[in-house]
Formats: C-alpha cells, structure tokens, sequence
C-alpha cells in the first residue's frame, strides 16, 4: 500500500527574535542565509530523507515551492544532481500555488499506485517575503520537507484524500512582485480559508467515514497562530490534537508548511496513529495517515531538533541585506563575470554531485578527480566517489576580511573527509568564535552567486548542527 518511507527536513539555522536588533517581536522566524534559497534548502532535506537509502531505487522527484530560483528552467532537475539520483527518472517543478506540495504529494502517490514508479521523492520548499515589518512578514518562515513516496517498507500508509479546486484571489504574487500581496482580511479569511478548508476536512471524514475523534494529530495551513486554533475549533478538533504550529518558532513555511507539520506529527506519533495534513491556495488537499512503523528513519534530523538548533541574526539589516531587500552601500567593486555555461555543464559531477576521485591501485580519494593519483602515480585508474554525504573535520581555514562577499570575513576551510579526501571550500553558517581546527563539518549545497540570471551552485562547509 502506498505510503512514506521515510522523511526529512530542513529548517535554516539561522533566527530573526527578540535578540535581532531592529525585528521588534518576541516571536522567532527560521530564515534562510544570504546563499540558501528554495533548491539549495530542498536539497539538504533531500540529503535528511535519504540518508541510508539506496539512491538508485527513486524513481522520481517532484520539486514543488511558489518561489523557485528559476521561471524558465527545471529546478527539479538541479535537485535530483545534487542527490546524485539517477539519470533515467522523471522529475518536475510544480509551482504557481501554495498548496503546490501536497499536489506534488498527490502526483506521487498517483504515480506508485499506477505502477509508473516504485519510489517518488516529493521536495517542498520555500523563501517566501513579507513586506518589511508587516504582520505577514512576521509569520512567514524558511524551510524544506522531503517525502519519500514507496509500496514497500512505509512507516505511514495513506488513508485516504480528498481535493477542492476553487479560483479565490485572496492572496498572490504576480511576475516580478518581490513580496506576497493580499486582499482585504474579512473577505480574505471568512470567503477563502475559513470556508473552503473546512469544508475540504468535512467532505474528506465524510468520504472515509471518520470523525474527529479519530486523528490522533491534525496540522493545517495557517496564516497564523491565532487563526490556526480558530480552524482547529471549527472543524471540530481538540487542542490537544493540533500539531504544534511553529509560530513563533519557524514561521509558516509555504509549500512546505502542511508537510512540516506531518513530518512533526509522524516524529512523534504511535503505532496505529491516524494523522491528518491539510493544504490551502485556491482550493484544499486533505490526506489521512496511518502510522505503521513509528520508528522507521526520518534521516536523524528531526523538525524538533532543528528547531533547537539556531542562532539570532543580530539585526534586522543584516537579514534585509540578505534578502536585497534594502540597498547596500558595500564597497564597490569590479562586477563579476558571468559563468561560463560550457563550464558548468562539463564540472556537473565535481560540482553538484560532489564527486571525488579513489585510486583503485592504493585506494587515495582526490577532490577535484585528477588523471593521475598524487599517492601512487597510478594513470587514468580510478572511480567515483561522493562526497557530499561524509562528514570532514577542518583541517586549517583562514578568513579574508577583504573579500567582496555578503558574510564578512569570508571563511575558508581545508576539510579532511571521514574515508579519505580533502577538499578546499567556502564555510557557511558559521559563528566566527566557533571556527577552529579540527571541528567536525559538513557539507552543504549552497548559492555561490547570480549573475545574468545564472545561479551558479557549489557546495560549502558547515558545523554540524545538534
């Protein structure tokens, strides 16, 4: 029976709170770093969700986020390299609507039970803005969820789901509008959220032949913590049923948000639990859960933990140079030059899957691959290997307080990789205080810069987080 097999996610270290001079609220939001966006955090709960699994056995992945980096090109497809997945699967964006990633969950679960697909991978992720200090900005948040869809070895198998499709312009964001837009609050809530979700949760029990008292936990998309108790009410659901919200904590995460609270649900959920996740952004997705193996594998980074795991921006100008959303006054330099395509496409498996090079003479791991091996001499002789998934220890850094970047001092790290390897990189997500030698890293796929309209992606050393 389809279900998930396991899952992972990924919320940005990083926090505006009452720390962050200029935020003025007591409440917190994950948000992303100044070189993460919507592909970058989809693939590192990718990487979460993965983890043990055999990668050449998903057959699929679905890329769904309303702020992809890209409008004209795959981002899909940019995911599925950095995952080294294989070369013969169907990928595709799904976007255009905020409850994009239950869709994306529906397309797979459609896909395995038409017997097109073994294993799905299903990525939500998203970096939605508010306007500056409003109520919206306050309540949105950072983050990725990964679900891998399967027939065989679930740890919670699909119930049941239930659609409605309904045109409500109440809340969206034309081409080239930087922040979400909305319409007046009174009709906004009582015509669109308010009526159509629970209408969606009414017909969906219905359907199944269930009631509230079945579920166990129940998450929904919320714009925030008050309305989200309200809903909770409304459809008839005890407090004690409503998944935590992460408001005040995370943020609503967009495409991703019904996802996250499944995933925290599941964390947390017995044998036999039945879960409930319900979307909104013109119309409603519901599905229903049923928890079979509560101690299958969610990747060892858990929604709790990495909502532990954080650190304060300092200031609200450091978060809005982040985001360009107010103009820097930097010291000016030479514009960079624009990638050459040619060069990228020809460095794919060094740069996006991470691919180092092993000997098969005296087993030494290069990183860039080289013809010859700088141990034995030995001559076009050796294999593959990758290396974004092993973790490393800093072997020496330095930091440039002169170099034209965002994160001042630019931090650079020679890692030494567990199972041999090293390899010169960027450090990201760092406090300086805590860089030192030794330190155990990992890596992170992250944006190294836009130019022309290009994102050119590498990867980069981070602490390990928990």
């Amino acid at each position: 029976m389809t279900g998930i097999r396991t899952f992972g996610s990924y919320i940005p270290r990083y926090r505006l709170g009452k720390e962050t001079a200029g935020w003025s609220s007591p409440g917190e939001k994950a948000v992303a770093n100044f070189d993460e966006d919507s592909v970058t955090m989809a693939v590192a709960a990718g990487l979460n969700c993965l983890r043990g699994v055999d990668r050449s056995s998903v057959d699929g992945l679905l890329f769904a986020s309303t702020t992809p980096p890209y409008s004209e090109k795959q981002c899909a497809s940019i995911v599925a390299t950095a995952l080294d997945l294989r070369r013969d699967i169907f990928a595709a964006d799904v976007t255009g609507v905020l409850r994009c990633g239950t869709t994306a969950l529906k397309m797979a679960m459609d896909s395995i039970g038409a017997g097109s697909a073994r294993q799905v991978l299903v990525v939500a992720s998203d970096t939605r803005l508010g306007a500056p200090r409003s109520d919206v900005e306050r309540n949105l948040g950072d983050g990725a969820v990964a679900l891998l869809l399967s027939n065989d070895g679930t740890a919670a198998t699909v119930e049941g789901t239930h659609s409605i499709t309904e045109n409500m312009l109440d809340v969206w964001r034309s081409q080239g509008d930087t922040f979400v837009r909305s319409w007046e609050d009174r009709f906004m809530n009582e015509e669109g959220l308010e009526r159509i979700l629970p209408e969606s949760v009414a017909e969906f029990m219905a359907k199944q032949g269930l009631t509230p008292r079945d579920f166990s936990k129940v998450g929904f998309h919320s714009p925030d913590a008050r309305r989200y108790s309200q809903l909770g009410r409304r459809m008839g659901f005890a407090p004690e049923q409503l998944q935590d919200p992460l408001f005040g904590k995370v943020g609503n995460t967009g495409a991703a948000y019904p996802l996250m609270l499944l995933v925290g649900a599941l964390e947390e959920a017995k044998e036999g639990d039945l879960v409930l996740t319900a979307s909104y952004g013109d119309g409603s997705d519901a599905f229903a859960f049923r928890v079979t193996s509560p101690a299958a594998s969610n990747g060892g980074r858990g929604v709790q933990a990495q909502v532990e795991s954080k650190a304060v921006v300092p200031s609200y100008e450091t978060y809005a140079r982040w985001r360009d959303v107010w103009a820097s006054d930097a010291a000016r330099r030479p514009p960079p030059a624009v990638p050459s395509v040619t060069a990228l496409w020809r460095e794919t498996e060094q740069n996006l899957r991470l691919y180092g090079g092993r000997c098969n003479q005296c087993g030494f791991t290069q990183y860039p691959p080289q013809r010859v091996c700088a141990e034995c001499l030995a001559r076009d002789d050796s294999e593959p290997v990758r290396l974004s998934d092993k973790k490393g220890t800093v072997f020496t850094y330095s930091m440039d307080y002169l170099a034209g970047t965002t994160d001042t001092p630019l931090v650079i790290t020679v890692v030494n990789f567990q199972g041999g390897g090293r390899m010169l990189c960027m450090m990201t997500d760092r406090e300086l205080d805590e860089v030192q030698v030794g330190m155990p890293v990992e890596m992170s796929f992250r944006k190294l810069r836009v130019v022309s309209g290009i994102h050119n992606y590498y990867w980069k050393s981070v602490p390990v987080r928990g």
